[in-house]
């Protein structure tokens, strides 16, 4: 028996939950030994079943959209196809990332052949805050440094945001495949657990039966310092008292000593 999926928002053509981290959209062969799957828990919590129209990967928790019916799913399908959405992602990344940057990076799929032709694939990405931490987790340097950043994607390429930061030389902590082993394991230490530090902060996508624009939030603060007017400043307080969903991301923002 898994917990209860948190809803952010129900009608009767889709719903807006949040996917904690480690858990899949829905099952597949790729991961046989999982079984935490959204799908299957949504289903069984709304009585009903419960259509996929985009993805996040396991280890990347946030905003998450199903449809409620056919009709919605395809209308549904049809917007992240063509790029009718909007997507906002969180994320925490190795060193001191640039303060704007739009990456224009093609990809080919993952494991595909080398002659696979490439997509094309965009990302911007916006350095939100910058930490520098005075303990070696490489013997090359004397301090650690890390950065938040606000990623937007313009396409929808699987893995796109980890592999554009790679791209970038700035990989997300905690990210198994595109990252690097050695500092993964040094933050999971200190920040007490091992997981990818992406989230999916906020989208919005035409609602499949008015076209109406819906935005749906996580619930996680947006890290902009109070006289931004949205949220507090990270690195204020212990988040001790960090509850829901997105506890693990409060107290990240609020015990690590970050700065701008």
């Amino acid at each position: 028996m898994h917990p209860p999926l948190h809803i952010l928002w129900r009608d009767e053509h889709l719903v807006a939950v949040y996917k904690p981290a480690g858990w899949l959209v829905h099952r597949t062969g790729l991961d046989a030994g999982e079984t935490r799957f959204v799908m299957q828990v949504l289903r069984d919590q709304l009585g009903q079943h419960v259509f996929p129209v985009h993805r996040l990967d396991k280890g990347t928790c946030g905003v998450l959209v199903m449809a409620l019916h056919s009709d919605a799913a395809r209308a549904l399908s049809q917007a992240f196809e063509q790029q009718a959405t909007h997507k906002r992602y969180l994320a925490m990344v190795r060193g001191w990332a640039p303060e704007a940057v739009a990456v224009d990076h093609a990809l080919r799929p993952d494991d595909a052949p080398a002659d696979t032709a490439v997509q094309e694939a965009h990302t911007r990405f916006r350095r939100l805050a910058r930490l520098t931490l005075p303990e070696a987790s490489d013997p090359r340097f004397a301090a650690t440094r890390a950065s938040l950043v606000e990623a937007v994607p313009t396409t929808g390429r699987r893995h796109q945001i980890r592999r554009h930061l790679k791209h970038l030389a700035h990989p997300i902590i905690g990210d198994a495949t595109h990252g690097k082993g050695p500092l993964n394991r040094w933050w999971a230490e200190r920040l007490g657990q091992q997981r990818l530090w992406l989230h999916a902060w906020q989208l919005t996508v035409p609602h499949p039966a008015t076209g109406l624009a819906m935005t749906f939030e996580s619930g996680l603060p947006w890290p902009v310092a109070p006289q931004g007017g949205a949220g507090p400043a990270p690195g204020t307080g212990d988040g001790a008292q960090a509850t829901g969903p997105t506890a693990d991301w409060q107290r990240l923002l609020a015990r690590l000593p970050w700065q701008d």
